[in-house]
């Protein structure tokens, strides 16, 4: 290390920081009084501006920022002047003081302010406009600080990110070190953020051997947990054990041991003999527990409700069929079509069924019919969606109140819901929009909740993409010759015929191309370099929309990638968006976190599910706009899209993403007044026909293509390769006959009359 040079100086500002790996570059002032500061680049984990930082590292120099530091480790060291002192406490290191405050400290107690805070934190109730509230705060906030910085530094040597030592911190407390040295793989189970890669770097750094079964076992369990972000409830065997093979790179048996040994675990995997896909031929499937458990108990709930005796709305027995169509009409001031005729009454007959197909089919005023049925017999009509803009929606369309799944069952930390089987919700018709969105776990908490005899409407749009958590619960309800009574709209109606928007959905959906020329609400801008695409894409969204449509570019426009990554992805596109719509200003507030910067305007979106957040959670998906940036209190506010206003400490920025622009599947379920999709060769993997059919269909009024016409042709080519593995619809046949949609297809037996 002889050779290494050493360098002191305090940290000014952080230009940029990877929360990966924690590669930060950042402007330090070395004291010669002439006033440049030196840029230093290297891992900084937990640096703090304002710091003494007394580094290790080597010299050399940049094409464009000349010379520079390249720093290989290093110690902080508190800043001993006043000067030094007032940036180091300003600079929003501790939770409760601000620049403001931190001028009042050091204005009160000069260079003993470090010490009074270390040692005699009650002191701090003499400074002016400090109370008792806020200066135990502030103790308490330093006392973490250090315990923090502890782990930082014992983190530092296996390249964790700050944000994830913080959350490591949070969640061991003082045994952090102890479980990060003898138990690392835990931390892929109980840390968001850090998956089996980071536990077993972490691991590997402590000394646990590479052939090991706790670390073939932690392998599993990520392999499976990897498929369900890809949509699979389960893996075959064989894929499995390739899979962890190739990921673990250890001998095969011992993944075929470490398996069996999971399998006999009540808590590790389960193993089961299932029918195959086509050919039929049995699999050996293999499930995370939770998925497992969720499969079976959703498909015994829909047969509990299909079977079952009672009924919560007798009154649509013996309906005399014509006479409360007749009134319908009056009441709604339009007819139904036959096959909308056919989904009401199923749907007020029948326990569990399903409505589904395109956009312009009239599936919409189908519900607002049912629910109008419903209401005048008095039934208890409960709506939900799974995204607060569907439940909006659903609400205006109905005159009724309608909310989110997660908020209508009341889901509580960790996951549990306030109803279940156990205690019911109180309904006599529960219509679910959006249906295409539920996912396994969400579809069976739901399910269970709904109480015997009621009636379940499940509402969606099959061709859509699926669920962007694990299962196709809605096409494996509409599996051929399944239980649950089912009708599909595929009339287009004449006044939707002449929308744009709505003629080439249908067209993508059946493999024919858009029509691009000619149409008022469906523009193509071809531009076939992918790096220009993205640009065009920009200026169209946050320039040309607004000023020919008069649309607010944060509000009304949604830019929706086929993919994250590249220069017309939706990571790129956010930054560029970003500058266009918010850019910097003096009175703006911004707090930097990692590579991105989130300023008061910004519109964002929550990565990742919260159950601790805001009345009911905050979930994957939930847009909102920052409202709010508190750089004392640490702490930035969300107003989103169910009008909640939520808080984030700065240290739980990641949770949140910029969504000026976002990727297709994570638009579900939105509905947008004008799309703009980026459709380039960039993307070629990404480009399949639900995916561009699922974006242009969230589009009210106006659609834009930007990119070239060979991508649009491969989207439009190409069908989804291969179904998820899930074995709902296996279940849900179990030997039993189900409720036949065609019994329902005729006119009805007269009843007492409608009223």
């Amino acid at each position: 290390m002889s050779n290494l040079a050493v360098v002191e100086g305090v940290l000014e500002r952080i230009t940029y920081a990877n929360e990966e790996n924690g590669y930060t570059v950042a402007r330090v002032d070395t004291g010669r009084g002439s006033g440049d500061l030196l840029t230093v680049v290297g891992s900084l984990l937990g640096a703090q501006p304002g710091e003494l930082l007394r580094m290790e590292g080597r010299w050399g120099s940049h094409s464009q920022y000349g010379k520079q530091f390249t720093v290989e480790n290093y110690t902080t060291v508190l800043p001993a002047t006043v000067q030094g002192i007032r940036r180091y406490l300003g600079s929003g290191l501790i939770k409760g003081i601000g620049p403001r405050i931190a001028d009042r400290i050091t204005e009160h107690f000069g260079v003993q302010t470090l010490d009074v805070i270390e040692q005699q934190p009650k002191r701090l109730i003499e400074v002016p406009g400090l109370g008792p509230k806020r200066t135990k705060m502030i103790g308490a906030a330093w006392e973490e600080q250090k315990a923090i910085k502890e782990v930082m530094i014992f983190l530092q040597g296996v390249g964790v990110s700050t944000s994830i030592a913080v959350r490591i911190y949070k969640k061991y407390a003082d045994a952090s070190i102890s479980v990060v040295r003898n138990q690392p793989y835990r931390l892929a189970a109980d840390v968001w953020g850090i998956g089996f890669l980071t536990a077993d770097r972490i691991a590997q750094a402590v000394g646990i051997p590479h052939d090991s079964p706790e670390r073939v076992k932690a392998g599993l369990q990520y392999a499976l947990s990897q498929s369900t972000d890809n949509g699979h409830c389960y893996l075959p065997e064989e894929q499995l054990i390739a899979d962890a093979v190739k990921l673990l790179q250890v001998d095969t048996g011992l993944v075929i041991e470490c398996l069996a040994e999971l399998a006999d675990d009540a808590e590790g995997v389960v193993r089961e003999t299932i029918p195959g896909a086509a050919d039929g031929e049995s699999v050996t499937a293999v499930y995370l527990v939770p998925f497992h458990r969720a499969e079976l108990s959703l498909a015994g709930a829909l047969r509990r409700l299909l079977r079952c005796d009672e009924d919560r709305m007798p009154a649509f027995h013996d309906v005399d069929w014509d006479k409360a169509l007749v009134w319908l009409a009056q009441r709604t001031g339009a007819d139904l079509a036959p096959e909308q005729q056919q989904a009401v009454r199923l749907a007020l007959s029948e326990k569990v069924a399903v409505l589904t197909g395109g956009p312009g089919c009239g599936k919409s005023f189908t519900v607002r019919s049912v629910v109008e049925l419903a209401r005048a017999k008095k039934a208890k009509v409960v709506l939900a969606a799974p995204t607060g803009r569907a439940a909006k929606r659903l609400a205006e369309l109905t005159g009724a109140e309608a909310s989110t799944v997660h908020r209508l069952l009341e889901l509580k930390p960790g996951g549990d819901a306030a109803y279940d089987k156990e205690r019911p919700l109180d309904a006599d018709l529960v219509v679910v929009d959006e249906a295409s969105m539920l996912d396994l776990l969400l579809a069976n908490k739901l399910v269970k909740a709904v109480p015997p005899g009621a009636h379940l409407l499940l509402v969606g749009d099959v061709d859509q993409l699926p669920s962007v958590g694990a299962g196709e619960v809605l096409r494996d309800l509409l599996a051929p010759g399944g239980p649950v009574p089912a009708v599909r709209l595929t009339r287009i109606f004449r006044q939707a015929q002449q929308s744009g928007v709505v003629t080439n959905a249908h067209r993508i959906n059946s493999g024919v191309p858009p029509i691009t020329q000619g149409l008022p609400d469906f523009f193509f801008f071809v531009e076939d370099d992918t790096e220009e695409a993205g640009r065009l894409t920009v200026d169209v969204a946050a320039r040309r929309l607004p000023a020919k449509f008069g649309l607010d570019p944060r509000r009304d426009v949604q830019v929706l990638a086929p993919m994250h990554r590249g220069p017309a992805g939706a990571g790129t596109l956010n930054g560029l968006l970003q500058q266009a719509v918010t850019p910097a200003r003096p009175d703006l507030p911004e707090r930097r976190f990692g590579g991105r910067i989130f300023r008061v305007g910004d519109k964002v979106t929550q990565i990742r599910n919260n159950y601790d957040k805001g009345a009911n959670g905050v979930f994957n998906g939930t847009v909102g706009v920052v409202t709010a940036l508190d750089s004392e209190e640490q702490r930035l506010t969300v107003r989103t899209d169910e009008d909640e206003e939520v808080g984030y400490d700065f240290d739980e920025l990641d949770e949140l993403a910029h969504a000026y622009a976002m990727t297709i599947h994570r638009s579900q379920g939105s509905e947008y007044p004008a799309v703009v999709i980026p459709v380039t060769t960039g993307a070629w993997m990404m480009l399949q026909r639900n995916l561009l059919y699922t974006a242009v269909t969230r589009a009210k009024r106006l659609v834009v293509l930007v990119g070239s016409r060979k991508a649009l042709g491969q989207a439009v080519r190409t069908v989804s390769a291969g179904r998820r593995f899930t074995a709902l619809d296996h279940r849900l046949g179990g030997g039993t006959a189900g409720p036949d949609a065609s019994r329902v297809s005729g006119t009805g037996g007269k009843g007492a009359g409608w009223t």
